[in-house]
């Protein structure tokens, strides 16, 4: 497949979309490996927390899928700035200079500082460096949340027209042990972490053929624990409606140095073998759409 027949939406510094243009309904995003901060942007994370802090090399790992018929999104900006994967209304009103006018939305994510604005870089210390205006907040929502959420949908939408299903796969990197900040503190992690917000954002059968595939490879599996699924596959699973949504998490201690945050001797390998998971994805995908196409269907 070549570029010419690649759609591409490109926001400089917000998110870059690729889509086959007669691909299949496969989409994946990754919303948490973007680096590009605002000029103006100042913060109290060091360098180091800042990169600890992302989905590194994830976009780069899930580059190929165009490659294999499917669609590609990712953040450009980074997750501790505006996090794509919340909802927009999970603010913790105590980083704000004065009161935000509507409800919003407190939930453990927002209680342990982690909501769609972070408030923690790592526990105890704070990610700003002064307190933010209502209208600061609100132009970072509209300028990078929004535009994400918008432009994911079109893609979705647009894959499920043509073909009455789409499938959705939303990428992401995990530390290889539970940090302080999350349910888990202290305990090793499985190789892969399929989520499904428990069985309500998909078909059983898309998550078990997915784990089915990365446990051919040897990799350990984990489903829903630690990580139940966030907004993303929340907003955009519906199995009823044929849209069926998973998150994945790839522990980094398989492709990179937890101490370095350098893509380790082992990166090519894992990609590699990523590859040949995604493939067996896309031609699941095939098999169900060219089913919903039958006339008997």
């Amino acid at each position: 497949m070549t570029m010419a027949e690649i759609s591409e939406n490109l926001i400089p510094d917000v998110l870059h979309a690729l889509q086959p243009e007669d691909g299949i309904p496969l989409v994946f995003d990754s919303p948490h490996s973007g680096t590009v901060f605002p000029d103006d942007f100042s913060c109290n994370a060091t360098d180091w927390q800042l990169r600890m802090n992302r989905d590194i090399f994830v976009d780069e790992l899930f580059a190929h899928v165009t490659e294999q018929g499917a669609g590609l999104l990712c953040a450009l900006f980074p997750r501790v700035f505006v996090d794509p994967n919340r909802n927009a209304g999970e603010i913790d009103p105590s980083m704000l200079a004065e009161p935000w006018p509507e409800p919003l939305k407190q939930t453990r994510k927002t209680r342990v500082g982690m909501g769609v604005i972070r408030k923690y870089i790592v526990k105890g210390v704070l990610m700003h460096d002064r307190p933010l205006a209502v209208e600061e907040v609100r132009s970072w929502l509209e300028t990078y949340h929004a535009p994400y959420h918008q432009t994911l949908a079109e893609m979705l939408d647009r894959a499920h027209r043509r073909h009455g299903a789409v499938w959705h796969v939303n990428c992401h990197s995990t530390k290889s042990m539970g940090a302080a900040m999350n349910i888990d503190e202290g305990e090793r992690r499985a190789d892969v972490i399929l989520s499904d917000l428990d069985g309500k954002t998909t078909d059983p059968d898309f998550i078990g053929f997915a784990a089915e595939c990365f446990q051919a490879k040897g990799y350990s599996l984990s489903m829903n624990y630690p990580f139940r699924g966030a907004e993303l596959i929340h907003r955009f699973g519906d199995p009823g409606n044929d849209r069926h949504s998973i998150q994945i998490e790839i522990n980094r201690a398989l492709y990179l140095d937890e101490t370095t945050y350098e893509k380790s001797v082992a990166f090519e390998a894992f990609r590699q073998d990523l590859r040949e998971v995604t493939a067996r994805l896309a031609d699941f995908v095939r098999d169900r759409a060219s089913d919903k196409q039958r006339p008997d269907a």
